[in-house]
């Protein structure tokens, strides 16, 4: 995967132009296709600007975060909007740092859950913000084939463990059933975009990974990608099934034996996605293994 580098001085151009101050110190930088670089201005504010490539998605990600922390969420404020830098384009925020990756183990798939729950309470309805277009292709199980691809590989030219292939069908094909109405929610909820100060959430990040779903699949995404114990060990059955009886007690009413269904699914067709792009680049399996799928599939009545 190709890294993504940024020329410091367009950087400290974007900066004056968008932020009022050039930068004085870098803080630090990660990232591949995307560059999140943190920087303590001239002015003393210290603010995270990330660079990806354009897409029309960006500016309803964007709004939504911004009308999530004015309504008292706990995600860094947007300083700016979507503005061109270099072959891509840039967004800042306010950095917040600090925090643990998990709560305690015991309240993992409450916090968890009701900060997904609070989330979904506070976004705005899809036809509030401009496109969520395209989707993110772990999200995307509408796809016309059976798998998105990732932006360096086809997935559906990748033979082998055709296990995977044949959970993700089956998942995908019971998330084809029925329909519900579309909501807003974050869909990549791993434990390294979450911050905890002790049992309190202090912050949620990645805000691109904004899409609009129905609720079940958006729950179904985060129930089955928590952690617990371990931010590098997604959710056991076990663990998404509390996720899931927690999200329905933080939301005030359950989910229906066809949408709790759709969870499952949603849950199972994401991890095989990864699952099978791990497959893919040679990788160890640790997404998904074929007796979990087994059993997450049956609880989709998959």
């Amino acid at each position: 995967m190709p890294t993504r580098t940024v020329d410091p001085g367009r950087l400290a151009r974007w900066c004056v132009e968008q932020l009022g101050s050039p930068p004085a110190e870098e803080l630090f930088s990660s990232g591949f296709l995307s560059a999140v670089i943190g920087l303590r201005l001239a002015d003393g504010r210290e603010v995270v600007v990330k660079v990806r490539p354009a897409s029309p998605r960006l500016a309803a990600c964007v709004e939504v975060q911004r009308r999530l922390h004015e309504a008292g969420y706990p995600c860094p404020r947007p300083l700016t909007g979507v503005a061109p830098l270099g072959d891509g384009v840039a967004t800042a925020e306010a950095y917040l740092p600090g925090g643990a990756a998990l709560p305690s183990a015991e309240h993992a798939a409450v916090g968890f859950a009701e900060a997904f729950a609070w989330l979904i309470r506070l976004a705005p309805r899809p036809d509030e913000v401009s496109t969520l277009d395209p989707p993110l292709s772990w999200a995307d199980w509408t796809h016309g084939g059976l798998w998105p691809s990732p932006e360096d590989l086809d997935l559906n030219d990748v033979s082998g463990a055709e296990w995977i292939d044949d959970a993700g069908r089956r998942a995908r094909d019971r998330l084809r059933t029925g329909e519900s109405a579309a909501v807003i929610g974050h869909c990549d909820w791993l434990a390294g975009n979450l911050r905890w100060n002790g049992d309190t959430l202090l912050v949620v990040h990645d805000w691109d990974s904004i899409t609009a779903d129905s609720e079940a699949v958006l729950v179904g995404f985060a129930a089955a990608l928590y952690s617990t114990v371990d931010a590098d060990e997604l959710a056991t059955v076990e663990d998404t099934e509390r996720f899931l009886d927690a999200y329905c007690r933080a939301r005030g009413r359950e989910f229906s034996t066809a949408e709790l269904q759709h969870a499952w699914a949603a849950g199972v067709w994401t991890r095989a996605y990864d699952a099978k792009y791990q497959h893919a680049a040679g990788l160890p399996l640790t997404s998904l293994s074929e007796p979990e799928a087994r059993e997450r599939l049956r609880r989709a009545d998959a």
